[in-house]
């Protein structure tokens, strides 16, 4: 009888949980929690340019995943309830509509769409610029405001600039009614602009940081639940705790093929003989002496060390020592650990398949 009580009030926890951990008026409800955040300064600025009839711009700058497209979103979903009738929405993305000829025909479309207007595929880019232009225009004497979204803004500023200089400039007719908010993960997004694009341009900035570590951490024991209780147990908060703790370099380094741990030992041999620079092709001639010195039979060709060598960089176990020389081949430039020596031997301890060699070889150093 304990057992089916139990069992309605489990279900009944579970589907609490996955409302809220599914619902982004939850999920982001921190976002909005007091007068000082982003989503008010933001809610402010484009809510007194609906009903001021006046243009704004604002950037938005903050690396990925820091809640700048969540808190536009919000924002966005208030005022349409607040003013169902007086906003339009225009969105654009960089990296679809980095060309300019191609975003302004995609505005057209799109101000066609909400207006209820034919569309010509075949305009010009001058005439969907004046399109726009009029369609701004007949807005403002609506008292309706157009808000254009610049996702990826800082591709927008690549190029001649003709579609921001075209958008800003139109901005500035007392008539039309509009408010541009640029998106981009670099905060010198407007350092992009060209002069006669930045004196049109309102200089407004909203930073945004990313979560703390805290953060992210918290409430992650839900993931380890028991599916068929629906109860979080000791054992939960324990996986979720060792998940907490993990290292994703350790990680990482589990997941790696003889050759690419032969690269990572000849690397730290390379720094251990306190060689300060070095290369693919330097890693290589020390792979040989390795060879040529034990006999071994871990024989690969050059071709197939170099793409353990890319797939190291790809999983940034190792990187380039400095900026310079982008344009010389990947052989040639200069390239560093990014793991210690202590991480390179617990590694190579845990790895069942590691040639003893390697092992020999890293703790004949260690202790020299």
């Amino acid at each position: 009888m304990a057992a089916a009580a139990a069992a309605p009030v489990a279900s009944q926890a579970q589907a609490v949980l996955r409302k809220r951990l599914c619902d982004p008026a939850f999920v982001h409800s921190p976002l909005k929690s007091s007068p000082d955040t982003n989503y008010s300064k933001l809610k402010y600025l484009v809510a007194s340019s609906v009903s001021e009839a006046c243009n704004n711009s604002v950037l938005l700058l903050g690396p990925r995943g820091c809640g700048k497209g969540a808190v536009l979103d919000m924002v966005l979903e208030d005022l349409k309830k607040e003013h169902p009738d007086a906003i339009s929405v225009i969105r654009l993305n960089g990296m679809l509509h980095s060309d300019d000829n191609c975003a302004m025909k995609d505005i057209a479309r799109q101000l066609c769409l909400q207006h209820e207007l034919s569309f010509s595929k075949m305009a010009s880019s001058d005439d969907n610029t004046e399109f726009m232009i009029d369609m701004l225009r007949e807005c403002g004497l609506a008292h309706k405001t157009v808000i254009f979204i610049l996702e990826e803004f800082d591709l927008f500023a690549q190029g001649k600039q003709r579609l921001l200089y075209s958008l800003l400039d139109a901005m500035q007719s007392l008539t039309s009614q509009a408010v541009v908010i640029g998106m981009s993960c670099r905060l010198d997004a407007d350092q992009l602009l060209e002069k006669r694009v930045r004196s049109r341009f309102s200089h407004r900035k909203l930073l945004f940081i990313p979560s703390s570590l805290d953060d992210i951490q918290s409430f992650r024991v839900v993931s380890y639940m028991d599916k068929e209780s629906g109860l979080l147990s000791i054992d939960c908060f324990t996986n979720a705790l060792s998940c907490m703790q993990r290292q994703p370099k350790m990680d990482s380094l589990q997941d790696l093929s003889i050759l690419e741990l032969y690269v990572l030992v000849c690397m730290n041999r390379l720094e251990d003989k306190e060689q300060n620079s070095y290369n693919f092709n330097t890693i290589m001639k020390e792979y040989k002496s390795i060879q040529d010195a034990y006999k071994t039979s871990d024989k690969y060709a050059t071709t197939v060390c170099f793409r353990a060598f890319e797939h190291l960089l790809d999983r940034e176990l190792i990187t380039f020592a400095d900026t310079k020389g982008r344009n010389i081949a990947l052989e040639y430039r200069p390239v560093k650990l990014l793991i210690s020596s202590r991480e390179l031997a617990e590694s190579l301890k845990l790895n069942t398949t590691c040639p003893t060699v390697l092992q020999k070889l890293l703790d004949r150093e260690r202790y020299m």
